[in-house]
């Protein structure tokens, strides 16, 4: 049987990079006979954590454009004809069934070149108002599996799956043991939990928001399980160490047992993280960061608030809010479970499986 290729496109951001690569593991267990090749943008995180996970990947000279007047703008346009015709000539002699983009800046120029080249094409479209890239190559690529139904506003109906966004295998099917998650981080089970993810980039605001009023937090006898990140990990290590109330990370591995020891959960609001808060089921807070292109963040955690299903504060309104809106939440069981009940009933834990299915429709009609 003659071997099926399939090349992926995506990175930049885990929130590119994590579900390109579940895609392929998903793949790679339906059908052994597959070959990959992932293209991704020279300098950027896919270039390390692809190879980590045993795939070939082929860099190009690409980056986003700057919001201001830079010299990396002026030789922008150089950039992506050059990624182009690379990307053509990576398709051409990869010969791949079917080319697959999950954002990012490699993404243009890869599904660019493939449709020229008349090779079926999908993209994966994870927030719930689309980036210009992905705009601009809906008319051309063959299908789209979307996590939002919002975005049949802005790409053809004939063309939209509603698939969800993939998600680790762990959150796709979490168990929600509290009893065992509150032994393991050693916390006391008569009060409550909230979990704050503080880590990576951007989430700076979040992180003061909580050092800022830790005295409020321990007086209601409030729990923490923190996530740092390892910029702000010192300063909080080094000023609450010993606060009994308190679990201090840089980066929590086993984010599974953190999700279910937790009543509350704190979170910035990418994509993939509100795709995994859906199958988690928890009351959360989301606090868009302010510093994501078009504003993805805010649109994202509106998709859930306007169905209930969250709560939202502006980043300039957290350090003010977001502790007593968290008391104020840990004290409302009304709310907490109906907002629990609400952000559930939008989870997609197969989501992964169904975007591997509509890549196999592809692959058996590519000659069509």
């Amino acid at each position: 049987m003659e071997k099926i290729k399939i090349i992926i496109s995506g990175g930049g951001s885990g929130g590119h990079i994590f579900p390109a690569i579940a895609i392929a593991d998903s793949l790679k267990k339906r059908t052994q006979n597959v070959d990959f090749l992932f293209v991704g943008a020279k300098g950027k995180m896919e270039m390390d954590k692809v190879p980590a996970m045993g795939y070939k990947i082929k860099g190009l000279w690409i980056n986003g454009l700057q919001r201001k007047i830079t010299v990396k703008n002026l030789i922008f346009p150089i950039k992506v004809a050059i990624s182009y015709i690379n990307a053509f000539f990576i398709i051409k002699n990869f010969k791949p069934d079917v080319v697959i983009g999950t954002g990012g800046f490699a993404s243009a120029p890869t599904l660019k070149a493939s449709t020229t080249l008349k090779i079926k094409t999908l993209i994966q479209e994870q927030n719930s108002f689309p980036g210009i890239t992905n705009k601009m190559l809906a008319k051309k690529v063959d299908k789209i599996c979307v996590a939002y139904p919002e975005t049949e506003k802005w790409f053809p109906k004939n063309k939209i799956v509603l698939t969800g966004n993939p998600v680790r295998l762990e959150i796709a099917n979490f168990k929600n043991n509290k009893v065992d998650a509150l032994n393991c981080f050693k916390l006391d089970k008569q009060k409550p939990v909230a979990l704050i993810l503080g880590g990576s980039l951007g989430a700076l605001t979040i992180n003061k928001s909580i050092f800022n009023n830790i005295d409020t937090i321990i007086k209601n006898n409030i729990q923490l399980i923190w996530q740092t990140g390892k910029s702000f990990y010192e300063q909080v290590i080094s000023k609450f160490a010993n606060v009994e109330n308190i679990r201090i990370f840089d980066f929590i591995s086993n984010i599974e047992l953190a999700y279910a020891a937790a009543d509350v959960i704190i979170s910035r609001a990418g994509a993939i993280t509100i795709s995994e808060l859906c199958c988690i089921g928890k009351p959360v807070i989301l606090i868009p960061s302010p510093n994501v292109a078009e504003d993805h963040q805010t649109k994202n955690a509106l998709a859930l608030v306007n169905k209930n299903a969250a709560l939202m504060i502006k980043d300039y309104d957290a350090e003010k809010e977001l502790v007593t809106t968290l008391i104020s939440l840990l004290n409302n069981e009304e709310l907490k479970n109906k907002l629990s009940k609400n952000i559930s009933s939008l989870a997609k834990p197969n989501a992964t499986e169904l975007i591997v299915d509509e890549v196999i429709k592809l692959i058996d009609n590519k000659n069509v």
